[in-house]
């Protein structure tokens, strides 16, 4: 098996990693005259980005005729930035970012949806540095709450959970961590109160007793009942203008992350761990396969975008109080199921 490069193209970040490994040990040969599309996911062992792992270790980019190189950065609001700066071509992210980009002037929209959850929760340390173990998103005040980075989802969904409890931003400390390992390590040593995390993470945390949950957005109910309707977590994004221009390369490739969630959708946690490499599932295997089993039943069947989410979206970022209205976006230009339904040379402008 082939380990994680670091990319050497000039136009991303240092630190930008590349998932260079492939069924068998071997690499995947790139079809002859293929041109390579990057897609780019803040952190590879995340389970809500499953669906791209999967299509590049399975090879169904490979059986679409594609050559597809798929990076990791820490952070997945670094993807955002990397496909605005035209660095990659395709962002594995959060839906609610094309509506961000869009109210911005930039023309990005969702070609196929992977989690129909937010597929995070909001954990507190059990240990705290200072002060008593938070009980409630309630007791937020004065704390200290871990995000992945200012304008990730992570730090979207907090601000919406803690508004809605009354406690303004302004009332609690924001601490940026990047990375789950930094999150992980924060809960442990209690140098922070609280802090929302995605799979496997949070799984490892609970198990372990370093944490408890506050919001539990893990799941297609919890995440309805929280936020107040459907939601869309993870999808591929894309600039408009380059899907336009590879209408057939979307097409492809959309299909390809469908066969992954139909892979998902047929098969165990244990049997989908098991074709995934160390640098996906990690030390703790069992870990690993415990909170992949809790996340699948999110997972999108057939990647089209339910119809309600998008509104439920708007009304998280909207509520949130960052200054995005909702008459400077048209929702229906944040993602398409076109290519999902194969009719992206008709109805996909």
């Amino acid at each position: 098996m082939r380990s994680l490069l670091r990319h050497p193209g000039r136009l991303l970040r240092p630190g930008v990693l590349a998932l260079a490994f492939a069924a068998g040990g071997a690499a995947f040969a790139a079809p002859a005259g293929a041109e390579p599309i990057k897609l780019m996911m803040g952190g590879m062992s995340k389970i809500i980005y499953l669906p791209a792992v999967l299509a590049d270790r399975l090879g169904y980019f490979r059986d679409e005729g594609l050559d597809v190189r798929v990076l990791s950065v820490p952070a997945g609001i670094d993807t955002s930035t990397e496909l605005i700066a035209g660095a990659i071509h395709g962002a594995v992210g959060f839906y609610d970012h094309t509506i961000d980009l869009q109210s911005r002037g930039q023309d990005v929209l969702s070609v196929v949806v992977f989690v129909r959850a937010a597929g995070l929760a909001e954990l507190a340390s059990t240990r705290p540095a200072a002060g008593a173990a938070m009980r409630s998103i309630d007791d937020a005040r004065g704390r200290r709450l871990g995000v992945t980075g200012f304008g990730a989802s992570t730090w979207l969904l907090t601000r919406y959970l803690t508004t809605r409890a009354g406690v303004a931003p302004g009332d609690y400390t924001v601490v940026p961590l990047a990375s789950d390992t930094r999150f992980v390590e924060a809960i442990e040593h209690g140098t922070i109160d609280a802090g929302m995390v995605e799979e496997p993470a949070a799984t490892r945390l609970l198990s372990s007793g370093a944490a408890r949950v506050l919001v539990d957005l893990r799941g297609v109910d919890g995440t309805r009942a929280q936020l107040g309707g459907t939601y869309v977590g993870s999808c591929l994004y894309l600039r408009r203008s380059w899907a336009l221009a590879h209408r057939d390369e979307t097409g492809r490739m959309v299909h390809a992350l469908v066969r992954a969630l139909r892979f998902i959708a047929g098969h165990d946690a244990g049997q989908i761990a098991a074709v995934l490499p160390p640098e996906v599932v990690g030390k703790d295997r069992a870990g690993y396969v415990a909170a992949l089993a809790l996340a699948k039943p999110s997972f999108s069947v057939d990647g089209t975008m339910p119809r309600d989410a998008p509104d439920t979206v708007l009304h998280v970022l909207v509520s949130t109080g960052t200054g995005l209205m909702a008459r400077h976006v048209d929702l229906s230009r944040t993602y398409t199921n076109a290519f999902v339904d194969g009719t992206q040379h008709e109805a996909f402008h």
